[in-house]
């Protein structure tokens, strides 16, 4: 990555940029719905583009390596391909993570040559277990199995890497993920363990979590894939508190040590190092869940 030096106070190479809060879907286990962050800070959800566009270049000249763009549902943004270019352009690794039902040939196609990875969630191919889920969009549609593939086919075509999550809650404990899977065929399928967020997901935490037990079964069921050269990462709660880097849709660093969003000063008035300073996130846990490995292949 050239020879772009860390801050002193990095904990980690990667950060999470929620960069909007509004999303076409209304998935139950969502652990950045950021209601919050739009009744109490920012009513439109998400911030401007100049200042969307200045953040990126902030947080690369702050020596992180890799940026990924989530949301709510990223895809929305109207300028999240200016986003991509602008962090490829400043070296930074980038990603998107989306729950697919805005990919379309036109984005692929604007995102070829400046987005290194896409990852597609996917909760189920059943549409059943997708809408108990609240995984689907206007007039309860949802992406079904032949257009995730034809998304992943398209992703993979024009070589930008592929990933997919999925949540594993108890709507789809049971369900069985090896043919999807095996046909996609993602680099790596990440696979987490439901993580309950005070105000964000709690509502739902009751009738969705599942145990570390269930979990590791979900996971074991699947193992086989690895012998198609599929990376598992299997992400249980502990691994994913204060793990990760991230960056709400105001502009605020937070983490979620506490089992609920903790937010610090806006990162374009108090500067990255100062405002990363004032959240929680631990090197070993994302070393441990692999977040320096698979993106620098």
């Amino acid at each position: 990555m050239g020879s772009r030096q860390p801050s002193a106070c990095q904990p980690v190479a990667a950060v999470n940029f929620h960069v909007w809060q509004p999303c076409n879907m209304h998935c139950k286990f969502c652990f950045a719905r950021f209601n919050d962050v739009r009744e109490e800070v920012l009513p439109a959800g998400h911030l401007d583009r100049a200042d969307a566009l200045l953040l990126v270049r902030s947080v690369a000249a702050a020596g992180f390596e890799k940026i990924n763009f989530a949301g709510g549902e990223p895809l929305l943004c109207p300028w999240l391909v200016e986003l991509i270019a602008e962090a490829n352009s400043a070296g930074l690794v980038t990603s998107v993570v989306t729950n697919g039902s805005l990919v379309n040939a036109e984005f692929v196609t604007s995102v070829t040559g400046i987005l290194d990875w896409l990852t597609v969630s996917v909760d189920s191919v059943r549409e059943s277990v997708q809408v108990a889920l609240g995984r689907f969009g206007p007039r309860r549609s949802v992406v079904d199995e032949a257009s995730l593939i034809s998304i992943c086919s398209a992703v993979k075509s024009v070589e930008i890497g592929l990933r997919v999550n999925t949540v594993v809650t108890r709507a789809n404990l049971d369900d069985d993920l090896r043919g999807f899977i095996s046909v996609a065929r993602p680099v790596r399928w990440k696979v987490m363990q439901m993580l309950p967020i005070r105000g964000q997901n709690d509502r739902h935490s009751a009738s969705l979590a599942v145990t570390e037990e269930q979990f590791a079964g979900f996971v074991s069921r699947h193992s086989e894939l690895r012998l198609l050269g599929i990376e598992i990462v299997a992400e249980y709660n502990e691994d994913m508190t204060s793990s990760y880097v991230m960056i709400d849709p105001a502009g605020r660093f937070f983490d979620n040590f506490d089992g609920v969003h903790s937010y610090s000063d806006f990162i374009l008035q108090a500067g990255v190092d100062d405002a990363l300073r004032q959240v929680r996130v631990s090197r070993e846990r994302y070393l441990r869940r692999g977040g320096d490995s698979y993106w620098r292949l």
